[in-house]
């Protein structure tokens, strides 16, 4: 059986950081052991250290809707199309609270809805892009009362303005189709509940 590489087959000779603000890049001189066994050249890599996130799927189990928050995206403006895009309830991890707690928190800032760490159910977590991000982004589905949410949201001292609707699978599923739910995050979230909605019981 082959053997599995791992961090000890990697020697890192120096860490320069190239940007420190609200986030942060940082270079790297490394080399790496190859399957063959040998070592490779040292190599020059950057890493965009952005930190950890948390999703959460806002999820009615008594009338099969889910909950996607509408907002503009920086990172989406090159798109065809708009880019304000329909997504989870999100944020990052930049206190000492745990995923669980930040997941709560989020779905109260931008959704208005008030849901407890017992209440969230893990999809997944995983990493968003590891060929250069060192993100590691948390995936929840919490079981709510969706009957009368809806409005805006967010923090004004974080220029937030975002928009909660509610949506049928059925609907949810035709946003992803059209490419409305063009995010990894939203699009796991969507696909775990169209394998496991059935099982989810009411609260």
């Amino acid at each position: 059986m082959t053997k599995q590489l791992g961090k000890d087959d990697v020697e890192v000779s120096s860490t320069d950081v190239c940007y420190d603000g609200f986030f942060k890049i940082s270079k790297l001189t490394l080399r790496h052991r190859k399957f063959d066994g040998e070592m490779t050249p040292w190599l020059s890599r950057e890493l965009f250290q952005r930190g950890n996130a948390v999703g959460v799927l806002l999820y009615d189990p008594h009338f099969y809707r889910v909950a996607l928050v509408e907002q503009f995206r920086i990172g989406a403006l090159a798109r065809d199309g708009s880019p304000w895009l329909h997504e989870v309830v999100a944020g990052m991890i930049d206190t000492d609270e745990s995923p669980k707690q930040v997941a709560a928190r989020e779905s109260f800032e931008e959704a208005g809805v008030t849901v407890t760490v017992d209440q969230l159910l893990p999809i997944c977590d995983y990493l968003v892009s590891p060929g250069g991000v060192d993100e590691r982004f948390y995936l929840y589905c919490a079981l709510v009362d969706l009957e009368n949410v809806g409005g805006v949201f967010g923090l004004e001292s974080e220029n937030e303005d975002i928009r909660l609707a509610t949506y049928s699978i059925p609907e949810a599923q035709q946003l992803m189709q059209t490419g409305a739910v063009d995010n990894s995050a939203t699009i796991i979230c969507l696909q775990w509940l169209l394998l496991n909605y059935t099982s989810l019981s009411v609260k």
